[in-house]
């Protein structure tokens, strides 16, 4: 148990994220003093490999030398402006890139600080969009069974994770959900495209009955992350971006985990062939670097704003919306992606990754579900111990890996700098866990 000061100090002063903080009285923290590639280094001078990206931000290793460079630059010019009346150059070329990467499919970007507020804004926005093209009644949001979207109360709205959900129901405008296409649920002799068929078909029965009130259908598209990695087929998104056209509902794409690569394509709709209405963003687009989130939205939507009134704008912001240092550091890993040819080096990365987690897992009496879609790896474990996620994260940091379980769900989301070397060792140290928490 490390006796680091700064342990002891974030102890007494901070309260940290999604913890009961009582637990770390026998669960000390991790005081972390620096990074380096996919590593993490405590303060006893341990090296941790980082499995799961620092919750899923960090795209090209920690203390990245591109994206600190075009940081130091920015620092001599611009820190920080608002954007109510102002622009400047990173904001705007960014926009402009991640359109290009649409097809300038979704040309407008709105911008925020974090995931949830993504999620919000979208919903407000199409909520908006409704109410100023004279269809008011269109305030309802329906989304999968299973979904995270955040946990700020608009976002809980649409985010069907119990714990999270429960604790402040009374707070919350719930929405609707419908069946998840989870591939796992494929009966004898379906595949994951019938399963994603049969899942449509219920959500044809909800929008043919609910469509006069539904604003939007948001998705997670092919992984729904925080209820545990859940896969399911592109089809899925084909049918339902058919169903929403039909039934004049828009569609949200939640890319905040699955963009920026993350399933093997830049944009995971792109495996669907298919665009939404409204795609949010966040967590990878600025490398793990700082906070920044967006919305990229149609033309279409856009055009239903314009307008002399300004109650008909869209009446949303946050005090650092588009900041430049942030949208340099996306600039920066948007290079990163072009010049290292991100994408196709991570189809033998993830063939790489799912190979080790074969050999480990594969036939392991309590592994069930070896799954995987692009860099993104997981399985579940059957066990009856109700505190395994907490025993599995404690045996991997002493193991030189962190991973952090979702309930009985072990994935594995490395930056996309991994090595041979490093994803062995990563796997080894899954398995060694793996032994311990079961024992």
């Amino acid at each position: 148990m490390s006796s680091s000061p700064l342990l002891q100090r974030s102890l007494r002063s901070v309260w940290h994220p999604c913890t009961q903080m009582k637990q770390h009285e026998t669960l000390p923290l991790v005081p972390i003093v620096r990074g380096e590639g996919a590593w993490l280094v405590d303060a006893d001078g341990r090296r941790l490999l980082d499995g799961v990206s620092s919750w899923w931000v960090n795209l090209f290793g920690h203390c990245n030398p591109r994206i600190n460079a075009a940081l130091r630059e920015q620092l001599e010019t611009l820190e920080h402006v608002m954007l109510a009346g102002f622009t400047h150059e990173p904001v705007v070329r960014l926009s402009e890139r991640l359109a290009a990467l649409t097809g300038h499919r979704l040309g407008h970007a709105f911008y925020a600080s974090d995931g949830a507020s993504a999620t919000e804004i979208a919903l407000k926005m199409s909520a908006h969009y409704w109410r100023n093209t004279g269809r008011p009644e269109k305030s309802r949001f329906v989304s999968l069974a299973g979904s995270y979207h955040g946990e700020t109360v608009g976002a809980l709205a649409v985010t069907d994770v119990a714990i999270f959900r429960d604790a402040y129901a009374p707070l919350v405008r719930a929405g609707a959900t419908v069946p998840c296409p989870d591939a796992r649920l494929a009966g004898p002799g379906e595949s994951a495209a019938d399963v994603a068929r049969r899942a449509a078909a219920a959500l044809e029965a909800h929008l043919a009955e609910h469509h006069a009130d539904t604003a939007a259908l948001i998705v997670e598209p092919l992984v729904q992350g925080a209820s545990g990695m859940v896969m399911y087929d592109p089809e899925y998104l084909r049918l339902a971006r058919a169903l929403c056209d039909r039934y004049e509902v828009h569609l949200v794409a939640d890319e905040i985990a699955v963009g920026c690569g993350r399933t093997g394509t830049f944009f995971a709709c792109e495996q669907a062939g298919i665009w939404p209405d409204f795609l949010c963003l966040s967590k990878g687009i600025s490398g793990g670097y700082l906070p920044l989130s967006l919305v990229l939205a149609t033309d279409t939507v856009y055009a239903a704003f314009y307008d002399d009134a300004t109650v008909r704008g869209f009446l949303h912001s946050h005090s650092y919306t588009g900041n430049p240092l942030a949208c340099r550091a996306a600039l920066a890993t948007l290079d990163i992606f072009e010049q290292d040819d991100v994408l196709v080096a991570n189809r033998a990365r993830a063939e790489r990754l799912g190979e080790a987690a074969r050999k480990h897992f594969a036939g392991h009496p309590a592994v069930h579900h070896l799954r995987q879609c692009g860099m993104i790896l997981a399985f579940d474990v059957e066990t009856g111990a109700s505190d395994f996620a907490r025993r599995f994260f404690s045996a991997g940091l002493e193991h030189g890996v962190l991973l952090r379980p979702i309930g009985n769900t072990v994935y594995f989301m490395p930056p996309y700098v991994v090595d041979d070397g490093e994803i062995a060792h990563l796997m080894d140290g899954a398995a060694a866990a793996l032994a311990a928490a079961l024992a």
